[in-house]
């Protein structure tokens, strides 16, 4: 059985971070729920994190600073950085993707999702093209 991703999944407003809660668990990720910066920065430093998932305005550590403090330490992990407030974000941030709120259906997030992990993870490894060592009793 493959081992499930889990994702940090953060955003100060409660219903919307149920609601994304909920449709990552129905497809399988495995998610923690933070409902501020600090929380989910300590929430990283306990480990296992495969992606993290941020609301960008949140009171205290914003979202913009909780990825660029996650990115300092461990670089290659993908980030959504996301926003109802606003549609289009210009300030240089390291998050890999970011979707303004009400802008997307919940299938291309599921998708960036998926592909972030599989950039990740990198290409299934090929088959060995070696043949299998023969051994004859003599």
């Amino acid at each position: 059985m493959k081992a499930k991703k889990t994702i940090l999944c953060v955003d100060d407003n409660e219903q919307n971070l149920s609601i994304r809660k909920v449709m990552l668990e129905t497809r399988g990720y495995r998610v923690v729920a933070c409902n501020n910066g600090q929380d989910a920065l300590e929430a990283f430093h306990r480990g296992g994190i495969d992606l993290v998932l941020s609301d960008l305005i949140m009171p205290g550590l914003d979202g913009t600073d909780l990825i660029e403090r996650i990115k300092t330490e461990a670089p290659c992990l993908p980030a959504i950085l996301f926003s109802g407030k606003i549609k289009v974000y210009e300030k240089d941030t390291r998050a890999d993707v970011f979707l303004p709120k009400g802008m997307y259906a919940p299938a291309e997030l599921l998708e960036r999702i998926r592909l972030l992990l599989v950039r990740k993870r990198g290409p299934k490894r090929a088959a060995r093209s070696e043949p299998a060592e023969v051994v004859t009793a003599s």
